[in-house]
């Protein structure tokens, strides 16, 4: 009971942060939404906060340890010029959290997200990959990482 009532606080707190950000920067042009294929599957969002960071969160299906529903937040950290090119492939990195819920049962943890990304020159798109290895808290202390392939569009 303490744990759901315990992820519900966390949920809510990551969707805010998500949903404001989103809100602040939306009169920029600068909120993406698209799919994530990989583990987990679904759904992923970005909005942009400043130049060279971003609040990124994401709604999946995962499907590992018989199947369970994933959502993850983070704070990214983008660098555009480790990459020299004429296309643009900024490296980022970030922190946040996640929630894994299941027949298992509520697991929390601390994600350390690694990308590279690819905006397309004539559209408002950002390709992405990204590995993500994720220090599991709750209910038990575990390792574990997500990586995937994903697509946004900015509007």
């Amino acid at each position: 009971m303490v744990i759901r009532r315990a992820m519900r606080r966390v949920a809510v707190v990551l969707l805010h942060l998500v949903v404001l950000s989103a809100c602040a920067w939306a009169q920029e042009s600068g909120y993406g939404v698209g799919v994530l294929l990989g583990e987990p599957t679904g759904l992923s969002g970005k909005a942009w906060v400043s130049g060279q960071n971003a609040i990124d969160g994401g709604l999946a299906y995962s499907f590992r340890s018989k199947g369970c529903f994933h959502i993850h937040g983070d704070y990214l950290w983008h660098f555009p010029d480790v990459i020299q090119s004429a296309e643009r492939f900024p490296l980022y990195a970030g922190i946040g959290g996640r929630i894994a819920t299941g027949k298992g049962g509520a697991i929390f943890g601390v994600r350390i997200p690694l990308g590279v990304a690819f905006w397309v020159r004539s559209a408002p798109i950002e390709l992405f990959l990204e590995v993500a290895p994720i220090l599991d808290l709750a209910p038990a202390t575990e390792f574990s990482a997500n990586a995937g392939l994903g697509a946004r569009f900015y509007f």
